[in-house]
């Protein structure tokens, strides 16, 4: 049954995760614009306050398929839905977080700005015994994503309202300085079709989070 939580409830969460052996994962999903990376970043730094060095961010947006598969493909419009992702690759490093054999595991980090993945971009050492894991899809009812839920020790979801995902995405793209017709295109072919893919094909998570 999922539980709706704040901000403390998800700290405590993670508190009683770090108080378990080994390694654990928390998956934290959302649509576009539910603030699934402004909600990490605080849960991080939440975390860091009490267990310095006890938490770690693996990013799903590192694992975009690049540019020219995606054109290779023809779908470089749809960049961002489920499919544009190397679901198999965030699987392993996944795995090979959890073997905890490696003294760091290079992870890839999406850059916005440049809308590339940087390969190998952050580092997780073998002793952070809590990673936080953030992502769209990362809860989606549909393979290959199942295949990433029982490596998940405990899972959110962000719930925001449709509306309200679509003020905060037209903000986001005004600051990349699109026109208001490259905005609706971005908002109507993709990010809201998204948003609702993720709303309604996920699996039921552990946390319901209200942001």
């Amino acid at each position: 049954m999922t539980k709706t939580v704040d901000l403390d409830g998800l700290l405590a969460k993670a508190l009683e995760l770090l108080e378990r052996p080994g390694r654990q994962f928390m998956a934290i999903a959302g649509a576009p614009g539910s603030g699934k990376s402004t909600t990490v970043e605080t849960l991080f730094s939440m975390i860091e306050e009490r267990r310095k060095g006890a938490v770690a961010i693996l990013p799903m947006d590192g694992f975009h398929y690049d540019d020219a598969i995606l054109h290779a493909r023809n779908r470089r419009p749809w960049k961002g839905a489920p499919d544009t992702f190397d679901v198999g690759g965030l699987a392993s490093v996944l795995k090979r977080l959890k073997a905890a054999e490696e003294e760091n595991v290079a992870v890839p980090v999406f850059d916005r700005d440049l809308e590339i993945s940087r390969g190998s971009a952050r580092l997780i050492r073998y002793d952070v015994p809590l990673i936080l894991v953030e992502g769209n899809y990362l809860l989606l009812d549909r393979d290959p994503w199942t295949r990433l839920h029982p490596l998940f020790d405990a899972t959110v979801m962000i719930d925001v309202p449709e509306e309200e995902l679509a003020r905060r995405l037209r903000m986001r793209w005004k600051g990349y300085q699109l026109t208001e017709d490259q905005i609706h295109a971005k908002l109507e072919d993709n990010d809201m079709p998204n948003g609702r893919t993720v709303i309604s094909e996920s699996i039921d998570a552990d946390m319901k989070f209200l942001q």
